[in-house]
């Protein structure tokens, strides 16, 4: 619908002409989809910093390695190895091998966390990984994450993929 401004001429008649209303819009558009993008990203952003397992590590810092393979077999899932302890500040690097037929992720959190991730999974279980304290893995694939274990406590590793952790594609990494 167009709008429509009515203003005196200067020979005392009316006459009709579109509003400015497009150049309103011009600017109102851009405006919110800036605002729409800060809102979903700055969360999401400041969600892969820290979290209550610790913070992510520095690569160009000494750091234990620990290599975690992803496998399936005989209807489980599973993580080798399921158990990790480390030391209250400890850096770790993380070498994550899918050696399966199928994707899978590694998702560093607290339980209550991960319960929550895995219910936002099913709803969206195409759902990709590229975060500090998780990653996903295609078949066949290899990547690290490093990270630095700040809070001693029991935390967990996961594969939130719909069915993964059910099947037993989970592990802990308690922190002393």
């Amino acid at each position: 619908m167009v709008l429509f401004k009515t203003e005196v001429a200067k020979a005392g008649h009316f006459r009709r002409r579109p509003a400015r209303s497009i150049p309103v819009k011009r600017a109102i558009i851009p405006a919110f989809a800036v605002a729409l993008l800060t809102a979903t990203l700055v969360p999401a952003l400041a969600h892969d910093e820290h979290s209550a397992a610790g913070a992510p590590g520095n690569p160009k810092q000494p750091a234990r390695t620990v290599t975690v393979v992803m496998s399936e077999g005989d209807g489980t899932m599973k993580f080798t190895p399921d158990r990790l302890d480390v030391s209250k500040g400890e850096q770790v690097r993380f070498v994550l091998e899918n050696r399966s037929t199928l994707p899978h992720e590694f998702r560093l959190s607290t339980v209550k966390d991960n319960d929550e991730h895995a219910a936002m999974m099913r709803e969206m279980p195409d759902m990709k990984h590229h975060e500090a304290n998780a990653a996903s893995l295609d078949p066949g694939k290899t990547t690290d994450l490093v990270w630095r274990f700040t809070t001693a406590g029991t935390f967990e590793f996961a594969c939130l993929i719909p069915g993964h952790r059910e099947a037993g594609m989970h592990g802990t990494v308690t922190v002393k």
